[in-house]
């Protein structure tokens, strides 16, 4: 299983993006089944709608928003069941930056023994047992 973290998704669907091309190759590998089933969080979801209405506009996040529920090799996430945890791990750290969105995600990685996580964030590919996808050279 992989975790899909914003900066990714907002990077695959903005082809403006600096990321856009190393994003389209990841998902060509997720789409190739490369890591399984690949898991949503609903953080990451309101992040992604959010970026794409403010930076491109509402129709594109709507259409972007449609298709990732109606994806059937995603995994929609609720975060209600993660949040206890995601805050902890927000709360408690001490040699990262953490974003609560990116606490979240390590939690839900942690938690589904998922520690692929499809990003550009360079500070959440140096968290302990995370693994980014594309390499982010640690």
């Amino acid at each position: 299983m992989i975790v899909l973290d914003s900066s990714f998704l907002i990077a695959f669907y903005n082809k403006q993006d600096a990321h856009h091309p190393a994003a389209t190759e990841v998902m060509n590998r997720l789409e190739a089944g490369e890591w399984g089933r690949a898991l949503l969080p609903e953080y990451v979801f309101l992040e992604v709608t959010t970026v794409l209405a403010a930076r491109r506009d509402v129709a594109t996040a709507a259409h972007v928003g449609s298709t990732l529920l109606a994806a059937g090799d995603l995994e929609f996430i609720p975060c209600s069941d993660v949040f206890v945890d995601a805050f902890e791990l927000f709360s408690r750290q001490r040699s990262t930056s953490l974003s609560f969105v990116d606490a979240a995600i390590v939690a839900i990685s942690r938690r589904r023994d998922a520690p692929h996580v499809a990003t550009f964030d360079v500070e959440l590919g140096r968290t302990a047992g995370v693994i980014a996808v594309p390499d982010l050279g640690r």
